[in-house]
């Protein structure tokens, strides 16, 4: 003998599997190809770019239940996923000048500016607080709003980095002519 409980008025049952396997889909189609194309340009390599926006949808699967606007929060994720690659590379970057010495190649001269300094790597150069902004307002076209929701942090503090962001930026570039 089975017991059916009545449902109380009020009271939401969880969604059916299914339900969650068709929105995470309709998230996925929606949005994986310009995750994976944004992150592509942040990072200059397809195959990294790719394994990055998956990583990111790996974690919104985990945290579905608790994630309010998919978009931003993927988009958030990936940023941080792209800062954590570039910070590996910089080890990477120093641990090799330690270990060739910092020595440069015979021959050759150090290049200008203009081609040492490049949009992405003025955007990296920033500090992590400026371009994890920058990243989500400019390179994944998010809001204000959405960008402040993401980071913590009020509306106005985010004007605030992106004017900050955009001063240093001018700084950089402006040599680069």
């Amino acid at each position: 003998m089975s017991i059916v409980l009545p449902r109380s008025e009020g009271v939401t049952m969880a969604p059916a599997r299914t339900d969650v396997d068709a929105e995470l889909r309709e998230v996925y189609d929606a949005h994986y190809g310009r995750l994976a194309g944004w992150t592509n340009r942040l990072v200059g390599d397809p195959d990294l770019a790719h394994d990055l926006a998956t990583e990111a949808f790996v974690k919104l699967v985990r945290e579905w239940g608790r994630v309010d606007e998919p978009k931003a929060w993927l988009y958030a994720v990936t940023a941080n996923l792209v800062r954590d690659h570039w910070r590996k590379r910089g080890r990477e970057h120093s641990a090799y000048l330690r270990h060739e010495g910092g020595a440069p190649a015979e021959g050759r001269d150090d290049p200008d500016v203009a081609t040492q300094v490049s949009v992405r790597t003025a955007v990296q150069s920033l500090p992590d607080r400026l371009r994890v902004a920058v990243l989500l307002y400019y390179f994944a076209d998010l809001s204000v709003g959405s960008v402040a929701t993401q980071l913590g942090k009020s509306e106005g503090a985010v004007k605030r980095d992106l004017f900050e962001a955009r001063k240093s930026l001018a700084a950089m570039l402006e040599g680069a002519r």
